[in-house]
């Protein structure tokens, strides 16, 4: 488990996650672009689906859209540390992106120390174990060996490959099949491993507080300005222990 340890300097820490980027959805990227020069935050982590899809690094070099999204990263990094943890939809994102845009990379799930709070981050498609055709997935997708073969594949065949997956993902939604929920028990056993109570991930586009116990389980929102209904929301933990969810539509 990565071990993210706030400096002192660090007051306020924004969380988002979900924001689906991608060419044709102009007002979220809009958004994002704007609140990544505003934030006064001191870091901003992003935990995962920051793209909507992702086929490898050298995709970046040939693409107008991913390149500006770099530079949004870069500008924000010259003054915030900007992290960034691996959804379902852009795992392969690697360091040959990340590096040049100042951003660092984090493991899911990763404990961040706040002062005297210890928060467990992650992206959430690991807790949703009642999705067990993505839980198979997953284990596959996320082996070396199965990124090095498909890493290797020409770009081409590996932007067909993301099209088959979310015209699949698409198709589901249209017959009104979500994202599963996170398993209760697995996040208390996740918690308890990081001697946390304290847990934020995103994933699900299902965002609300939930207590498990004595322990908390907030979940962030999607991010969707191009299409009704609209949302965006940013999770901003204080030092102090206060937090708030900020609504930027």
């Amino acid at each position: 488990m990565d071990l993210l340890t706030a400096p002192a300097a660090w007051l306020t820490v924004d969380l988002i996650s979900d924001l689906h980027l991608q060419a044709s959805q102009t007002a979220t990227f809009s958004l994002w672009q704007d609140y990544m020069a505003k934030t006064p935050a001191q870091a901003v982590l992003i935990l995962g689906d920051l793209f909507e899809v992702w086929v490898g690094d050298d995709a970046a070099a040939q693409d107008p859209f991913l390149q500006s999204c770099a530079q949004v990263l870069q500008q924000t990094a010259q003054r915030a540390h900007v992290a960034f943890m691996p959804g379902n939809r852009d795992f392969l994102v690697g360091p040959a992106f990340l590096g040049p845009c100042g951003v660092q990379a984090l493991g899911d799930p990763c404990l961040l120390e706040l002062g005297a709070q210890r928060i467990l981050l992650s992206h959430g498609d690991a807790l949703c174990l009642d999705d067990k055709p993505y839980q198979a997935f997953r284990l596959q997708a996320r082996s070396e060996a199965w990124q090095h073969s498909f890493l290797a594949k020409p770009l081409a065949e590996r932007q067909a490959f993301a099209r088959s997956l979310r015209d699949l993902s698409e198709s589901q939604k249209h017959e009104g099949m979500g994202f599963a929920d996170a398993d209760p028990d697995m996040a208390l056993f996740w918690l308890a491993q990081a001697q946390s109570r304290h847990m934020v991930h995103g994933h699900t586009h299902r965002p609300a507080d939930h207590r498990l116990g004595q322990a908390q389980r907030q979940v962030l929102s999607d991010w969707s300005m191009d299409h009704a209904p609209r949302r965006a929301q940013v999770l901003r933990l204080q030092r102090d222990g206060a937090s708030q969810r900020l609504d930027l539509v």
